[in-house]
């Protein structure tokens, strides 16, 4: 059994009528065989517990505080209960649970900057859902990142996607592909690229992390024939991060990047938006990959998959991108699975 004074990974529950909270259940089911580092979730025990009981599912839930919960993640499912009650319904969001579901992700960050948790993983929340009750952050990131400016750090936060097969940053992320070109400038690339560095050094000890960098436009532009932003945007980045002592290379035409090959040459790609970052690895590993959210004060992973509404409730949601999410956490955190 897992000594009691570890501290544990803490996941949120998500949108409650989303997969989120069916997904928990089957990672825990499958702790074993993944060797999942212990990990807490922050909801309502009497909701997880009924939606077990609905799915013919034999979780035992525990009530506990983030102390105790290695101790108890051999032989129960540790919950660390919300003071707002869950009541929702498999598939129908409501934005009556809001408030549970901001609780659960406030409470998460503040026990990890307390050092009770070890990191915070994030099932997914429905944006509309929120903001149909007043969230006015634009999303799950943005929120994150202002809760880590009231303990006094101002981060500028990085969308990564990973995984074993390719690591994708977007530099402009939930934006119209019409805004790309005016949102993109040098100083957001060679910021983006100093954090990707920064963290792939000292968070996956990577002693020489090497970037490559795409261009915005096809074939990086051919020379100003297809757009100028490469040459007046794109490439003084690279050249001011690589005068700072970082290995960037670009900027690269987006549609030779992501061959083996080429993926042998880099650590991590930076794409200059959100599809051309996230398109290459949900082709490549759709059930694998991981959110991770850099240049935070914490570690946060989350699974990259949305609340599935549809298929909540039914008990058919595969697990493997948040159990991914929670071994990264474990890792990134320096930590390896519990026996």
């Amino acid at each position: 059994m897992t000594a009691p004074t570890q501290r544990p990974l803490l996941l949120t529950q998500g949108d409650p009528a989303g997969v989120g909270p069916e997904l928990t259940l089957k990672a825990w089911l499958q702790r074993r065989e993944a060797g999942l580092f212990p990990f807490a979730v922050l909801a309502d025990p009497a909701h997880l517990a009924s939606l077990a009981a609905a799915l013919g599912w034999t979780v035992p839930i525990r009530t506990v505080s983030p102390a105790e919960a290695a101790s108890h993640f051999d032989e129960a499912l540790p919950v660390v209960p919300l003071q707002a009650p869950v009541t929702a319904v498999p598939g129908k969001p409501n934005p009556a649970q809001a408030r549970a579901v901001i609780e659960s992700i406030e409470t998460a960050v503040a026990l990890v900057q307390n050092r009770e948790g070890a990191a915070v993983v994030t099932n997914p929340i429905a944006k509309h859902v929120l903001y149909e009750a007043g969230f006015r952050h634009p999303g799950h990131t943005e929120f994150l990142a202002f809760l880590a400016a009231q303990g006094g750090v101002e981060p500028h936060p990085v969308m990564m996607l990973w995984s074993e097969t390719l690591a994708v940053v977007p530099v402009t992320v939930h934006i119209p592909l019409s805004a790309v070109p005016t949102t993109l400038t040098t100083d957001l690339i060679v910021r983006t690229g100093r954090i990707v560095a920064k963290d792939l050094r000292e968070r996956f000890g990577i002693s020489h992390p090497r970037l490559a960098v795409a261009g915005l436009n096809p074939h990086a532009g051919e020379n100003g024939a297809m757009g100028r932003e490469d040459g007046d945007i794109v490439a003084p980045a690279v050249e001011i991060l690589r005068a700072e002592g970082i290995e960037a290379t670009g900027p690269l035409p987006a549609d030779t990047m992501f061959h083996a090959r080429a993926r042998s040459r880099y650590d991590a790609a930076l794409a200059m938006y959100h599809d051309q970052a996230l398109i290459p690895i949900k082709t490549l590993a759709f059930d694998e990959a991981v959110n991770i959210t850099l240049g935070l004060p914490f570690i946060r992973t989350s699974p990259d998959h949305g609340t599935a509404f549809d298929i909540a409730g039914m008990g058919i949601a595969q697990p493997d991108s948040l159990i991914a999410a929670l071994r990264l956490a474990a890792r990134l955190s320096g930590r390896s699975a519990a026996p």
